[in-house]
């Protein structure tokens, strides 16, 4: 099933009313709430194959669809979906402006960046801008549903190979630093910090320190609680903006 937004006259069309009864309907239904996802992208069968998708898979009510940046406005305003899927396809520029006014308009959305191809200096701009996830359209149908179930639980999604790339971008920039702040952070803390931005597993950290598992997970959670941060990119892009850790 697919939901069009079309603006006829200044009305929705019919067609979007009759998928958000049939969403209503699939929510009473459900035992846990469905993901309410909204689409933005300029090509109609991208759109139309990922709704059709996401509601093959279970789990997903999708509440509304945009083909440019203003009907991606409109969507979020209107629909109050829990996920926007936007596209890059929408010119790029306008994608940014798109993201700057959902990031001031308060809305609690969650915007998942999908691209063909991004830079690193794009990346790191568009979660600065509040995107909360990035998903190449090449990745596989299960990667992009990890990432709105992560998305969902509070966290940010990227790859392990971007982050390193992000790293390289935020160390690259020219960030004005104050005197150097460990902000708390015992020397082992920083160590963990600085094996996190290499985008070390817990494991691979532990392996590196000669220490378990639960230990690494433990330096983390006070690590987390000084910084302020919920997750290791916001960790990452934390050290890096603040000079905890130099590019190698």
């Amino acid at each position: 099933m697919s939901v069009i937004i079309k603006r006829e006259s200044g009305k929705i069309s019919s067609r979007k009313h009759r998928s958000h009864r049939l969403c209503r309907m699939a929510i009473k239904r459900e035992k846990v709430p469905l993901i309410r996802v909204a689409i933005a992208g300029d090509h109609n069968l991208f759109r139309e194959s990922l709704c059709a998708l996401l509601e093959f898979k279970g789990g997903f009510c999708v509440v509304g669809q945009g083909s440019n940046e203003d009907e991606a406005l409109h969507v979020a305003h209107t629909s109050k979906p829990d996920i926007l899927l936007l596209d890059l396809s929408v010119p790029q520029k306008s994608s940014r402006e798109v993201m700057r006014e959902l990031n001031d308009s308060g809305l609690s959305l969650r915007v998942i960046v999908l691209t063909d191809f991004i830079s690193k200096s794009d990346t790191f701009e568009l979660l600065h801008l509040g995107a909360k996830g990035v998903v190449l359209k090449n990745s596989g149908v299960e990667i992009l549903l990890e990432a709105i179930h992560k998305v969902m639980a509070g966290e940010y999604w990227i790859n392990r190979d971007e982050l390193q790339i992000l790293i390289e971008a935020a160390t690259e920039s020219p960030v004005e630093v104050g005197p150097k702040n460990s902000f708390g952070l015992t020397a082992r803390e920083l160590e963990i910090t600085a094996a996190v931005v290499q985008a070390y597993s817990n494991r691979e950290i532990a392996e590196k320190f000669s220490l378990s598992e639960q230990t690494v997970k433990h330096h983390l959670t006070h690590i987390f609680d000084k910084l302020g941060v919920y997750s290791r990119l916001e960790l990452a892009l934390f050290a890096a903006d603040h000079g905890l850790v130099q590019a190698s």
